[in-house]
């Protein structure tokens, strides 16, 4: 089957169908989660995670409704991951980046990094899509939800800066420790491990070490009042 479609599963029924690529979309505009249940039309099931990571048609805009490929045609590099994002800052000579406005899909797709989304030209919209080799990714520096990357120019003339809003914390460092090439910015923090669940771990310690000084706290004070009323 060139395009098939799924049901989402939404406590217990069925909405749908729709193909892959909007799927996609409804991903990228947070209308469902990585976790969500689809259905497919011979009833095997699978989740948005699972589908994401398959390989995509590369038409153009994730959300777009175009056909898909042809019989005999090539297969797609696997997504590795997608995330919404905006970008915030471009500095240097390098690419060609447009004036992207409002948010970008960035994606690592086979050996890429790819950011597509949508600029004005006069009155018109333009959609465009930029991809990035992801050997020339030299560095890379996380800055809560903001990811800053030194790609190598094409001409390898220099470095060019772009920094990138992931929105989440946790999508931030995902995007990070999925670029293999890239090291840490001299002077910033390890790229690996920043993940959802080393997020939370690093909350809780810090909670614990708030807690412990506090009750430290109230036993010092109850001691000197001891102290006063000897």
């Amino acid at each position: 089957m060139q395009n098939p479609v799924y049901h989402v599963l939404l406590e217990g029924r069925r909405v749908g169908p729709y193909d892959r690529r909007t799927i996609v979309g409804m991903k990228v505009k947070k209308a469902l989660s990585s976790k969500s249940v689809l259905v497919g039309e011979d009833g095997s099931r699978t989740t948005v995670g699972e589908l994401v990571r398959q390989a995509l048609p590369d038409h153009g805009f994730a959300a777009s409704s175009q056909g898909a490929a042809p019989a005999g045609a090539p297969s797609r590099p696997v997504v590795q991951g997608i995330h919404p994002a905006r970008v915030l800052e471009v500095q240097g000579a390098g690419y060609t980046i447009p004036p992207f406005q409002g948010e970008v899909d960035v994606r690592v797709q086979g050996k890429v990094l790819r950011v597509s989304g949508r600029f004005r030209v006069g009155p018109d919209w333009k959609e465009e899509r930029i991809k990035f080799p992801l050997q020339d990714i030299a560095h890379a520096r996380l800055r809560a939800t903001i990811v800053d990357l030194w790609i190598r120019s094409p001409d390898g003339s220099g470095t060019q800066r772009v920094s990138l809003d992931l929105l989440k914390p946790e999508a931030a460092g995902e995007l990070a420790e999925s670029l293999p090439h890239a090291a840490p910015y001299p002077g910033s923090e390890p790229l690996a491990g920043r993940t959802a669940a080393r997020t939370r771990a690093g909350s809780s310690l810090l909670w614990a070490s708030v807690v412990g000084a506090a009750v430290a706290f109230a036993t010092l004070a109850a001691w000197l009042l001891l102290l006063r009323g000897a």
